[in-house]
């Protein structure tokens, strides 16, 4: 099927993993709302065969939290599915704060979105994008308004 990357702000809920659980119910309620295939996120979860070989493209493919800013790396299973911080420098580096507001991360976004696929591996570093690397994980940027943290921005991508 091929990778897909996933992008989404979500209101802060305390902490990133509360954040993180409260828009994966959201996004499952949205995608899988009709019971059919799963009746609950723990369902979805259950079938290892689909989650490790096609999963669902979104959000939902992450299962945790971790609070390292060391990158995944491609041979640990403890990094696969996961989210965690962009780090601090490279916070500074996309928005000259650490403390971007919902906006600057959306316009970050949507600039990182206009770099071809080919490109942003090339300038890895110059858009927000080219932060993530490897699939099945995500990265999370806490979002602030007035200096307090209002919203979180996750993206990543899922798929072989």
């Amino acid at each position: 099927m091929g990778a897909s990357g996933w992008s989404y702000v979500t209101p802060y809920r305390g902490s990133a993993a509360a954040s993180l659980e409260a828009l994966q119910r959201e996004v499952f309620a949205q995608s899988y709302g009709d019971g059919e295939e799963y009746g609950t996120i723990e369902e979805l979860y259950a079938d290892d065969e689909f989650m490790e070989e096609e999963g669902t493209h979104s959000i939902l493919d992450v299962r945790r939290v971790v609070e390292s800013t060391r990158p995944p790396r491609e041979f640990d299973e403890e990094d696969y599915f996961t989210v965690r911080p962009l780090a601090p420098a490279r916070l500074l580096s996309h928005f000259g704060t650490d403390r971007p507001t919902v906006q600057q991360y959306e316009d970050a976004m949507a600039q990182s979105y206009a770099f071809t696929d080919a490109r942003r591996r090339d300038d890895r570093g110059t858009s927000l994008l080219g932060e993530h690397e490897m699939r099945w994980t995500g990265l999370y940027v806490l979002l602030h308004t007035d200096d307090h943290p209002t919203h979180v921005g996750f993206f990543g991508s899922s798929g072989d």
